[in-house]
């Protein structure tokens, strides 16, 4: 019961850059926010990014000007473009997308890992 399938994760030393993406499952309909959680060794999972249909979007302040979440309305893909990583960007990110009647779906998850 794949929903969402995420890709590019990966190690880079720090000041790298990877990009993310994140397809949804053509079963899912009515898809309305997309965003990127993360969650670190000990650490709660938090909200990285977010993106509306519309394309508003909301970010984590520790990663405000470095991100950019975008995604493709037609293909139900979102995408998280995340440059000048640090170290402390190390984790595991996972995909989330909320449907019209606020049902979640999560991806499997994918390692973020940045090297000093």
């Amino acid at each position: 019961q794949v929903q969402l399938v995420e890709s590019g994760g990966g190690l880079v030393q720090a000041g790298g850059s990877l990009r993310l993406s994140c397809a949804a499952s053509k079963s899912i309909f009515s898809i309305n926010a997309m965003g990127w959680y993360r969650q670190a060794p000990g650490k709660q999972r938090e909200l990285v990014a977010a993106i509306t249909p519309g394309g508003s979007t909301n970010y984590a302040d520790s990663v405000k000007g470095r991100f950019t979440i975008s995604r493709d309305n037609a293909r139900n893909t979102v995408y998280l473009q995340m440059n000048s990583l640090k170290p402390v960007d190390t984790a595991v990110y996972y995909c989330n997308a909320a449907r019209s009647d606020y049902h979640y779906y999560w991806g499997q998850g994918t390692q973020v890992t940045v090297s000093s």
